[in-house]
């Protein structure tokens, strides 16, 4: 793990982060096709029941700090990182949670309801290209952060669910590490997100693709 920093050095260098991370998702190129003229009222999607959310619990273990969940909530998460975004695609129905720790770890959650299964698969696919060719992304916006991006391979639940990792250094020293994956059931997808200060040997893989697994299960 990174030895500490001034707090104000450590906030710097996060927001350099966070900003070639925003850069990144607005420079992505999209896929699906934005709602057309007299289509800008939100996607009409059958009723169905929400999808549950991940449990405190559900997530992988941190060995000195329990878990602690906020609340389902509206919208398109800001803490899902950057590297996947709402641009180019449909408005649908966004949902996430938020999860952390008392220290520097953290989690999300997001959960989009579509109009059909096949709307759903090309959004899966959308959103794994964007963390694909997240880290491309991020050095090309951002000189002063190295990014390496690894794929840890696909999960055998309901449609289908792949998990990427993400390992980003700024060259103020600061390294952090985030594990993603995108999960399909039917017609609704999901994206999963874990991160915290480190490399990509402080990432608990193994226990996210469960984590992963147990959020596709719970979509429906």
């Amino acid at each position: 793990m990174p030895k500490s920093m001034p707090k104000s050095k450590s906030m710097r260098i996060r927001t350099s982060a966070c900003t070639a991370l925003a850069v990144a998702a607005l420079a992505a190129g999209t896929v699906l096709t934005a709602p057309t003229a007299g289509a800008a009222e939100k996607a009409a999607v059958p009723k169905a029941a929400a999808p549950k959310f991940l449990s405190a619990s559900q997530l992988p273990p941190h060995p000195t700090s329990a878990w602690t969940a906020g609340p389902a909530t509206e919208g398109f998460p800001e803490a899902l990182g950057g590297c996947v975004s709402t641009e180019g695609v449909l408005d649908y129905e966004y949902r996430h949670r938020e999860f952390r720790t008392d220290l520097e770890t953290n989690a999300v959650q997001l959960t989009v309801v579509t109009d059909s299964a096949a709307h759903a698969k090309a959004l899966a696919k959308h959103y794994d290209d964007l963390v694909r060719t997240c880290a491309d992304r991020i050095e090309e916006s951002s000189p002063d952060i190295k990014a390496e991006g690894r794929d840890y391979g696909k999960l055998p639940v309901e449609e289908g669910a792949r998990v990427r990792g993400l390992h980003t250094e700024t060259s103020y020293g600061a390294t952090d590490i985030s594990l993603t994956s995108v999960g399909r059931d039917g017609r609704t997808v999901t994206v999963v997100r874990w991160a915290q200060m480190g490399d990509f040997g402080d990432a608990p893989v193994a226990a996210f693709k469960k984590t992963t697994t147990t959020a596709v299960n719970k979509l429906y």
